[in-house]
């Protein structure tokens, strides 16, 4: 089975405030400096350049670094980007939304906040399924890192695009992923699967992903199979088609508006 490493990851320890502030300030000047041209980008030093010239700056050694530095603070103000008390509040009020299931349209029901609080520290939770992606997000809303794996450049692209609207870019990793062809190098002690990621797939072929699935869970990692959602222009399997494949794993089940999920712990 082909592999490709990822780059490390460890459960860290939560940002505080002050640093995930930061880091939020310096993600949004890259993606602005990213959109302009090379004339645009000139343009905007020679701006700085400028200020500094005329402000009391302009008495100091105009170094490369000071010229850099006061091109973010054009772009800070640019974009208005928030002080760190407005933006400490108004990200407090996100991240306590975040942590709802509600929030990422998932049912209430579902036990990803038990799962979640599950995933020892050093281990990687897996969701398969661009479909699935709220629950990546949810994950990652508690500390979790999660690796999101779906079936298109497209799919991956409205991962972390979310991801970064979201502030949550830091926990999600998202790659295209061919099921049963190819395996991220990565161990998760929790896989959260939507089914319809499944669908279309050759027998053998979705033997073989399910397979690799099974046998790259840590011991005594668990396995969240989730809902189908009813819609008539989606073709999916449904969750209980699975059940197949863990033959042998403890399996807990639940229903939710008459489609069944359910939970399989690996022996």
């Amino acid at each position: 089975m082909l592999s490709e490493p990822l780059p490390e990851r460890r459960r860290r320890r939560p940002l505080s405030l002050r640093q995930e502030y930061e880091e939020f300030i310096l993600q949004r000047i890259e993606d602005y400096k990213e959109q302009l041209s090379r004339e645009q980008l000139l343009s905007l030093a020679d701006e700085a350049v400028r200020e500094l010239e005329l402000g009391p700056e302009g008495q100091l050694v105009l170094t490369e670094v000071l010229m850099l530095e006061h091109v973010d603070r054009l772009i800070i103000r640019r974009l208005r980007l928030p002080t760190y008390r407005r933006w400490r509040d108004r990200h407090t009020r996100m991240r306590r939304a975040q942590r709802e299931l509600t929030h990422w349209g998932l049912p209430a029901d579902v036990p990803l906040k038990d799962l979640a609080q599950r995933v020892p520290p050093g281990e990687t939770a897996l969701v398969v399924g661009a479909g699935a992606a709220g629950a990546a997000f949810y994950l990652a809303a508690h500390e979790v890192d999660v690796v999101a794996i779906a079936e298109s450049l497209h799919g991956v692209d409205a991962i972390e695009t979310r991801a970064a609207q979201e502030a949550l870019a830091t926990r999600v990793t998202a790659l295209v992923v061919a099921l049963g062809d190819w395996f991220p190098d990565v161990d998760p002690s929790l896989v959260v699967l939507e089914p319809t990621a499944l669908t279309g797939l050759e027998a053998p072929v979705r033997i073989r992903a399910m397979d690799a699935l099974r046998e790259r869970t840590c011991q005594r990692g668990r396995h969240l199979v989730l809902p189908v959602e009813q819609r008539s222009d989606v073709r999916s399997l449904a969750p209980d088609a699975l059940l197949a494949h863990y033959t042998g794993w403890q399996v807990e089940r639940g229903t939710r508006n008459g489609s069944r999920w359910f939970v399989a712990i690996k022996p």
